[in-house]
């Protein structure tokens, strides 16, 4: 049986760059870890900010989490508050779960000097992992799903960087009584080459009936080197 590889981590080091860019042999286990805690926790915090990807990069004294989102304004805030009051809930979180896990008293723990970068994503249709928040919200105000995948398609189409775009829903779609699996797809998406710029991404929609699965992939041309 042939086996799917993941978009993204199939072309690490070809055209995808690491999101996650520190290097540390003694410690990798634990802030390994943390990226993972800390992902998790700002997936949470951020959502319906249409965030596309969180970045982290560590040196010996500082941590910079570089936030992709469509919505800075919404996350910066007025006069900045906003980035402020993130970034004191996340050093509270570094605290308790991955920095100073270890110590029971937070005063007691010296958290590392965070630093906070928001960047604007200006094509949001461009981005598989914004258009799946997307959807996301859509299904979760009871719109129908065929309305729904026809409606981004579309949207997404409209982009001129665009030359593909596939949406693949699953679950019980529209409350229907068994679970099913649809997509709904435009152009082409050559996900065997490597050098074909291939955004992926997947999410959930939380409904009363249960929860349901969202893929949308992006094909944006091929990466040539510029040698």
């Amino acid at each position: 049986m042939s086996k799917t590889s993941h978009p993204y981590a199939v072309r690490l080091g070809i055209i995808r760059p690491w999101k996650s860019r520190w290097f540390n042999m003694r410690e990798y286990p634990k802030l390994l870890k943390e990226d993972m805690l800390l992902r998790g926790f700002l997936e949470k915090r951020l959502k319906g900010m249409l965030v596309d990807s969180v970045d982290i990069e560590r040196s010996p004294a500082v941590l910079n989490i570089i936030i992709k989102t469509a919505r800075p304004g919404l996350l910066i805030g007025r006069g900045g508050e906003g980035i402020e009051k993130l970034k004191g809930e996340i050093t509270v979180f570094l605290v308790k779960k991955g920095s100073g896990f270890l110590k029971k008293d937070i005063k007691e723990a010296k958290p590392p000097t965070l630093k906070l970068t928001v960047e604007e994503v200006k094509v949001p249709e461009e981005h598989a992992k914004v258009m799946v928040e997307q959807i996301a919200a859509d299904l979760e105000k009871r719109m129908l799903f065929r309305r729904v995948m026809k409606q981004n398609i579309s949207k997404i189409s409209g982009s001129k960087e665009v030359r593909g775009v596939k949406i693949a829903l699953s679950g019980r779609l529209d409350g229907a009584e068994m679970a099913r699996y649809e997509w709904l797809k435009e152009g082409q998406i050559p996900l065997q080459t490597l050098r074909a710029d291939v955004d992926f991404a997947r999410g959930r929609a939380h409904l009363p009936y249960g929860d349901l699965g969202i893929k949308v992939w992006i094909y944006k041309g091929e990466v040539f080197s510029k040698k």
